[in-house]
């Protein structure tokens, strides 16, 4: 569990309450159905508009690594591959096929499969290198559905405004409701910006790190198995590999 995401959404919602407080409004001015409709109803269909269909699907799932990150453990990542460099220098490449069906993530099964063929390194390198950039980008643009609805979020915010000052100008004729009214219009703006900006653009980039995190670790691995295919020292192979930790 991510904490520090969690702390940082209870800190901004908290700060803007209790700012309201302060100032002597009441909380119950800031929720108003309505407006929380018309913002987030509108911001999920634009970027619904915008989005592939998978695209829309994928990015929506990832909101769970804001609190739930994705397994990146580097350190053992280095200490298989390191193990793995030392097994092929006594036994050959071949042997490495013993350990494909132990491992979980797809692309390190591919990779470990083409290093026990005996696929050149050049040849390697560049059929995992494709598979990195085509997953990066893949992940980075599911993100960025995120980017799309902090973007879009204050507009829609500003449309309901508009919208609610027009409802008061309809009702000119009793003065008694105009502050109410007013006030009610302007919470959306609120909503828009709001979640704009503690919600949304701070997912988009959180969900940024995590991909690089991901990346990172892929092409760790990639330069660690080349090590393998190219018969380098394991304690060189290790020790290349640990200046992609971060």
């Amino acid at each position: 569990m991510d904490k520090i995401s969690l702390f940082g959404l209870a800190l901004g919602f908290a700060a803007i309450l209790l700012g309201q407080m302060l100032e002597g409004g009441h909380l119950s001015s800031l929720f108003q159905p309505t407006a929380f409709l018309i913002v987030v109803g509108g911001t999920l269909g634009a970027v619904m508009l915008q989005s592939p269909l998978r695209t829309f699907v994928e990015g929506m799932r990832m909101v769970r690594w804001v609190f739930v990150p994705p397994a990146v453990d580097q350190e053992a990542v280095i200490e298989m591959v390191a193990s793995w460099s030392q097994t092929a220098r006594r036994e050959g490449l071949l042997t490495l096929e013993n350990q494909i069906e132990s491992l979980a993530d797809p692309f390190m099964r591919k990779g470990l499969q083409l290093l026990a063929d005996g696929v050149e390194p050049t040849r390697l390198r560049e059929v995992l290198e494709v598979e990195i950039g085509v997953r990066e980008g893949q992940l980075r643009q599911s993100a960025r559905i995120w980017e799309a609805a902090g973007g879009y979020a204050p507009t829609v915010g500003i449309l309901g405004a508009v919208m609610g000052l027009i409802h008061v100008m309809e009702n000119l004729s009793d003065p008694s409701r105009l502050g109410a009214g007013i006030a009610v219009a302007f919470v959306a703006t609120i909503y828009g910006v709001g979640f704009a900006n503690l919600v949304f653009l701070p997912i988009s980039k959180k969900l940024g790190a995590h991909i690089l995190l991901l990346t990172t670790q892929r092409e760790m691995f990639v330069d660690g198995l080349i090590g393998i295919a190219n018969g380098e020292n394991p304690r060189i192979i290790a020790s290349r590999m640990q200046g992609y930790v971060v």
